[in-house]
């Protein structure tokens, strides 16, 4: 939800852009942050970002800016880097998204 009041909106483009690059490299030097640990806590992933820059209007399909995130394919990513879920992190997630739904 976009309110013109909150203080956020009124962060110049360009600062806001180098913050949100600086987060993805930190994402990408962190693979230990795996991303059912990240949507478990703050109910957002790295493929959060990527959907969230499609919606902003990247003209790229979805793999494309799932690498751009990732820095890699995703593929790739997910051989060297993602492990298998457990049911409690699965069940973390769960209840984390549903508090995204109560925006």
């Amino acid at each position: 939800m976009t309110n013109s009041t909150d203080p956020i909106d009124q962060l110049p483009d360009d600062v806001a852009a180098a913050a949100f690059r600086r987060l993805v490299r930190h994402l990408r030097h962190r693979h230990d942050a795996q991303n059912i640990e990240l949507m478990g806590l703050a109910g957002f992933c790295r493929n959060c970002l990527a959907d969230w820059i499609r919606d902003a209007g990247f003209e790229g399909d979805k793999g494309a800016v799932r690498e751009l995130i990732h820095g890699m394919p995703m593929a790739e990513w997910k051989d060297r880097f993602q492990s298998e879920a457990t049911p409690e992190q699965l069940a973390r997630m769960e209840a984390s998204l549903a508090k995204n739904s109560q925006e």
